[in-house]
């Protein structure tokens, strides 16, 4: 969303207040320190009000925050994109005895295809990504990795 309007959002703070919000760390996007940095070489004054994020919060569960290796996202897989890259990762940590953070996908405001080819905003129902679902998938990763003989 942003990524479009960003233009429209550094015109506007050159002579208005513009507020941007986020949900959790407003750094967890690169597109959002691109806005910052943008605004600041503009000479825009940046105030940054720190949000509370799954990033900051996982401390919670009671594994020790230096131990966890790169966070990963699981999306949602389709029919013809099943993106596999995260899998990696999340071995390569376990190779090296670290813990993986994977942030499950979420759909929201999603325009459906059919919408897009008629040029109409319609969107898809809101979707969250279970666990069941992200385990489906890292086994289906795992069934055809192991069938190519790349585990």
């Amino acid at each position: 969303m942003v990524e479009q309007g960003m233009e429209q959002i550094l015109e506007e703070s050159r002579t208005s207040d513009v507020a941007f919000l986020v949900v959790g760390d407003p750094f967890g996007a690169t597109t959002h320190s691109d806005l910052v940095v943008r605004a600041r070489k503009m000479g825009v004054e940046v105030k940054v009000i720190h949000n509370a994020s799954v990033m900051n919060a996982v401390g919670v569960c009671g594994l020790q925050l230096y131990r966890f290796g790169e966070t990963i996202s699981i999306p949602f897989f389709t029919e013809t994109w099943k993106p596999d890259s995260f899998y990696d990762k999340i071995k390569t940590n376990r190779q090296l005895g670290l813990h993986t953070l994977c942030l499950l996908d979420i759909r929201v405001k999603e325009p459906s295809i059919e919408s897009l080819c008629r040029g109409k905003k319609d969107y898809e129902p809101p979707k969250f990504m279970t666990i069941n679902t992200a385990i489906e998938q890292l086994l289906e990763i795992e069934e055809k990795r192991a069938e190519s003989g790349n585990l």
